[in-house]
C-alpha cells in the first residue's frame, strides 16, 4: 500500500484526488494539507511515501515544504502536481527535491502512474516538461558532451531507455531482464556518469 500526503490549497482539488486515491487498491491517502507548513507536520507525523505538493499556497509555499519535508526525512518522495508548468516553477521544485513534476490538466491515469512510479525510486514528469528540461539542457552545454568509458553493452541499452523516460519495470520488459538487474545497472551508471539522481542521469543520456 502507499501511503500519500495531498497537499493543495484548494479544497476542490483535494477532494477531487482523494476521491480518484481512494478507488486505487494500492494507494491510501493518509492526510490532507491546505499550506505548506501543514504539510511539513503532517509529512512528520504521518511519514508519507509520497507527498503530491502543490507549488502556490499561501504562507509557506510548496518549494519551501518540499526542502524542509525532504531535510527532516530525505527518503520521502515529493511528487509536484501544479498549473505551473513554467522554468520558474520547474527549475526550483527539482533544486528542492522533488522527484517529479505533474501538471494538473494530465490525465489522472497520468497522476496515478505517477505516483506508483514516485513509490518506487522512479521519476515522473509530464511529457511537455521533461521534453523542455532536456532541451534547454542540451542547449546550456557549452562544453562537448562528456565520454563514459568502461560501459557495458547492457549498459549503454539502459541508458538509452532511462533517456526515454522509461521506468524501471518498462526497461526490464523492454530488455527481458529482471526489475531488480535494471536497478543495478543503473545504480552503476550513476556511478559512471556521476549523476546524483535518475533525473541527471536522463539529462545526461539525452545530452550525450
Amino acid at each position: 500500500m502507499i501511503r500519500i500526503l495531498l497537499v493543495d490549497d484548494q479544497h476542490l482539488i483535494r477532494a477531487g484526488l482523494r476521491m480518484l486515491c481512494d478507488a486505487q487498491p494500492d494507494i491510501e491517502v493518509v492526510g490532507e494539507a491546505d499550506n505548506g507548513r501543514e504539510a511539513v507536520v503532517l509529512a512528520a507525523r504521518l511519514i508519507p511515501d509520497v507527498v503530491v505538493m502543490d507549488l502556490r499556497m499561501p504562507g509557506v509555499d510548496g518549494i519551501t515544504a518540499t526542502s524542509r519535508i525532504l531535510a527532516e526525512r530525505p527518503a520521502t518522495r515529493v511528487l509536484v502536481l501544479t498549473t505551473f508548468g513554467d522554468d520558474d516553477h520547474l527549475y526550483p521544485a527539482l533544486s528542492a527535491g522533488a522527484c517529479g513534476f505533474l501538471l494538473k490538466d494530465a490525465p489522472p491515469t497520468e497522476l496515478l502512474d505517477g505516483i506508483r512510479r514516485a513509490a518506487a525510486g522512479d521519476s515522473p514528469f509530464t511529457p511537455e516538461v521533461l521534453h523542455r528540461l532536456v532541451q534547454r539542457a542540451v542547449r546550456a552545454r557549452a562544453e562537448p558532451p562528456r565520454s563514459v568509458q568502461g560501459l557495458t553493452a547492457r549498459e549503454q541499452d539502459v541508458l538509452t531507455l532511462v533517456a526515454e523516460g522509461l521506468s524501471n519495470s518498462e526497461i526490464a520488459e523492454r530488455l527481458h531482464i529482471g526489475v531488480t538487474t535494471v536497478k543495478t545497472h543503473i545504480t552503476s551508471l550513476m556511478t559512471k556518469t556521476d549523476s546524483p539522481n535518475r533525473v541527471r542521469l536522463a539529462l545526461f543520456a539525452r545530452g550525450a
